[in-house]
């Protein structure tokens, strides 16, 4: 596959934008094991195989199972996720496939459940920036490393 676009290179402000994001949820709070599930996640729906790659190596380093990471495009099918891994991911899912019929209530009330306001608005910017990473590595055809 044909390298295209590498943006940090061509333009370190647009990258630099991210970046920001990323500090942004660093300093949140959000639970670091909770955003790699975030992220493997959202990457698993976009087909994004750099940012899998990557995700699912950062997740094992910090303690993640195999196991759970193979399962987890089937998520639902387990009892290997809490009860707010599983709000998270149900969220993150309805995000990243917001054209199927937005966020339902039920999806959004059940992460309100189970997270703090603050918790909340960092779950919903770490969907917002993987979605973003995702369609940068996607359109750039970023090579696995």
């Amino acid at each position: 596959m044909e390298n295209r676009i590498n943006i940090s290179k061509v333009d370190p402000k647009a990258y630099e934008a991210m970046i920001g994001l990323e500090k942004y949820l660093a300093q949140s709070g959000l639970d670091k094991m909770l955003y790699e599930l975030i992220k493997t996640r959202a990457s698993q729906i976009n087909g994004c195989a750099y940012c899998i790659n990557m995700h699912t190596r950062d997740a094992v380093k910090l303690g993640e199972t195999s196991q759970r990471l193979f399962l987890l495009n089937a998520w639902r099918e387990t009892e290997l996720f809490t009860e707010k891994e599983r709000a998270v991911l149900a969220l993150t899912e309805a995000m990243t496939l917001i054209t199927n019929g937005h966020v339902p209530d039920d999806v959004y009330k059940n992460a309100e459940a189970y997270l703090t306001p603050n918790e909340l608005a960092a779950v919903i910017m770490a969907v917002v920036a993987i979605n973003g990473w995702n369609r940068i590595a996607i359109t750039a055809r970023m090579p696995l490393d």
